[in-house]
């Protein structure tokens, strides 16, 4: 049988640093018609295994240990047993959640997980949180890019960049390596392609994420991959 994607769609209410921000989160479902992999499993569990059905969950994956990935992720893989996979550099994040137990599998980059008849490779993303990643199917065409990377560029935590030039590394050197057409399937908000974003990522480089009005009567930065620290190939030391 061949394999496909699905979406849930969940609300609710998200605390960072003391705000509430409300959310729309969209969790994945990748598989056939016998056995899923469920990604990002937000707040609510029903919603989620009601479109599961009678489909058995092999794995959850979290793409970051913050409370809208991880916050429905032990009920949903429960019901299966499944196993819950996250990188290890997020397992504080996931105990602010779930403060009496850790996920399963320590996720590492190039690790790969298989469901139906494709495989989805871990690519390590962070910025947003030390232990981000993102999952590549290239079977499926698309990347599931957690909070790495949306329809609107580079994802923010609470209105913030919590470590953009690890983001804008891992975005220029692992996510716009994939192909054009490659659907890019965020926690929130619309799915795009790497090509529908890959042209905007000068300017991101360069300083327009964050500049603000005094800076733009100055002009753009000369050279912003310099000044940011960005490293366009992550192997750079």
């Amino acid at each position: 049988m061949t394999a496909r994607i699905e979406r849930v769609v969940t609300e609710g209410v998200v605390d960072i640093d003391g705000a509430e921000h409300k959310v729309e989160n969209n969790t994945w479902i990748v598989g056939d018609d016998d056995e899923v992999i469920v990604i990002d499993p937000a707040r609510d569990a029903d919603k989620i295994l009601e479109k599961v059905g009678e489909r058995e969950v092999l794995a959850v994956i979290c793409t970051h240990g913050l409370p809208d990935h991880v916050g429905a992720a032990i009920e949903v893989a429960s019901r299966d047993e499944a196993v819950i996979a996250l990188h290890p550099k997020d397992k504080p994040l996931w105990r602010e959640t779930w403060s009496e137990t850790w996920p399963d599998i320590e996720m590492e980059d190039d690790g790969v997980f298989g469901v139906a008849d494709i495989q989805l490779d871990v690519m390590e993303t962070p910025g947003i949180s030390p232990g981000g990643v993102s999952l590549y199917s290239e079977a499926l065409g698309a990347v599931f890019t957690g909070k790495t990377l949306q329809a609107d560029g580079p994802g923010k935590l609470g209105g913030e960049y919590p470590a953009l030039p690890d983001q804008l590394t891992a975005i220029g050197g692992r996510l716009f390596t994939l192909p054009g057409d490659t659907r890019v399937l965020p926690v929130h908000g619309d799915e795009v392609t790497i090509g529908d974003l890959e042209p905007h990522f000068d300017d991101w480089v360069s300083g327009s994420l964050t500049r603000t009005a005094a800076d733009e009567e100055q002009g753009p930065l000369t050279d912003g991959t310099r000044i940011a620290g960005i490293k366009l190939d992550p192997d750079d030391d």
